[in-house]
């Protein structure tokens, strides 16, 4: 060990106890590979801060020592953005949100909450419930993922239908820059024009620009009942025809999920459940409808008026609600056990869907021969999950042949997880040098010293 490094965790620990400071082998390795086993790095260590000023003293003791600072929450991420990076050439210390818990009560009122930056979604969603409320945003990693973390990748998930992404929640924020100050706009208010929207700014930054510590968050009415379908179709055509009828005909539609015959084969194979229908279908859409009264005889009405539907399943009761939203769930999990996945998750315009599905299959069996590739996602945004399996994971020359075809086709080579260090090649061809020019200048301005999560977003 260097004596820099030496004298850093001194500091580390002077500032947080020893406690609070993990450099044992066993108790970083968690914290120094991603979840799909694909991105890993070595921590210097993992620091435990418990409140913003002791995040601020930690980025002021790296600062000084010249170490970079890696913010991790519940480690979910896909694109190696919360992980050391291996060559760094500098310490790295993984800055864990995991003691940053607190929930504020429920403001009825204004139907907001502030909250720790560590606290899962699971966690928030049971506090809004018990108040008679819920939060707009939910995802399958849902024990797992924090709140920080889904600010830090403006995360989606499965009710972006209804309620938007996660910077669509934002109301205020409590975080950390680079050199130790803290910004904080807590409560927050909906209705403020008092210069600019830093909430904002941060929602996205991938921990390239502050550690978020807490946030204040709007939350939604409950909904009293909610009834899912699962649809057998034709194909991925047929899909994005239904998903815009039954949006139009449903106000109440929170989710369309799109997945298809083998992504479904396989988290049977590995989940375990029960097939929807005795037969299969090419493509599979699941909906999720909200309201006041019960909606299913909405629903059906509407799915009996749709010539496309080959098939269909309604399940209005909880049990039945979750056992098909597990048919859609698994699919992250179900690919992970195959292999380390090239996982990828794009967007395109939702007209052109059904053509991305046909060449990006037949683009990845050209591009590495005998790689099995399978795609769900969120039809109604044009939000494709794009996990192949089969070649090595240094080998990025199917990621590229992806990419490549998502920017030809107009869309984003990151609808959701960001861009970490997996797409950062891919910035400005998607963005452009004069946006990405922006993105630099901003960067400059609140971390001059790239200490902040370097190689991601920017490389």
């Amino acid at each position: 060990m260097t004596p820099v490094a030496g004298n850093l965790l001194d500091a580390l620990r002077e500032a947080l106890g020893s406690g609070n400071v993990l450099t044992d082998a066993d108790l970083r390795a968690g914290h120094e590979v991603d979840w799909t086993g694909r991105w890993r790095g070595e921590a210097l260590a993992v620091v435990r801060p418990r409140s913003a000023d002791e995040v601020a003293a930690v980025l002021r003791a790296c600062g000084a020592a010249g170490a970079a600072v890696i913010p991790q929450g519940g480690n979910t991420g896909l694109v190696g953005g919360s992980v050391p990076r291996a060559g760094m050439g500098r310490p790295q210390v993984v800055l864990s949100t995991f003691h940053l818990r607190d929930i504020e009560p429920v403001d009825p009122f204004a139907g907001e909450v502030t909250v720790g930056a560590g606290v899962t979604l699971a966690a928030l969603q049971e506090h809004a419930h018990a108040a008679g409320l819920a939060f707009g945003v939910d995802l399958g990693a849902r024990d797992s993922a924090t709140i920080g973390g889904m600010i830090a990748t403006n995360a989606g998930g499965l009710h972006v239908l209804r309620h938007g992404p996660m910077r669509t929640q934002l109301i205020g924020i409590e975080a950390v820059l680079a050199d130790g100050s803290v910004v904080r706009r807590l409560p927050g208010m909906v209705k403020d024009n008092t210069g600019y929207h830093l909430p904002s700014l941060l929602a996205g930054s991938e921990g390239t620009l502050a550690v978020i510590t807490r946030a204040r968050l709007r939350l939604v009415a409950l909904p009293p009942s909610r009834t899912v379908a699962v649809l057998g179709l034709p194909g991925t055509a047929e899909a994005v025809a239904v998903a815009g009828e039954l949006r139009r005909a449903l106000p109440g539609m929170a989710a369309a999920e799109l997945f298809f015959d083998d992504g479904l084969a396989l988290v049977l194979r590995h989940g375990g459940g029960e097939a929807p229908f005795r037969g299969t279908y090419p493509a599979y859409l699941l909906i999720e409808v909200e309201g006041r009264v019960d909606p299913t005889d909405e629903l059906a009405a509407a799915l009996e008026g749709s010539e496309l539907i080959a098939d269909a399943v309604l399940a209005p009761d909880a049990a039945g609600r979750d056992r098909l939203w597990r048919l859609r769930e698994r699919h992250t999990e179900a690919i992970n056990a195959e292999g380390i996945p090239h996982k990828l998750d794009v967007g395109v315009p939702v007209a052109s869907l059904a053509g991305f599905v046909e060449r990006v299959r037949t683009l990845v069996g050209r591009v590495a021969p005998g790689a099995r590739t399978y795609l769900y996602g969120h039809i109604c945004e044009g939000n494709l999950h794009v996990g192949i399996v089969g070649p090595p994971p240094e080998d990025e020359s199917v990621d590229d042949a992806v990419l490549r075809l998502t920017i030809e086709m107009g869309g984003t080579v990151s609808a959701e997880h960001g861009i970490g260090v997996a797409k950062a090649a891919w910035l400005e061809a998607d963005r452009g040098s004069a946006d990405v020019a922006a993105m630099r200048a901003i960067k400059r301005a609140l971390d001059p010293e790239a200490i902040l999560n370097p190689g991601v977003i920017l490389v």
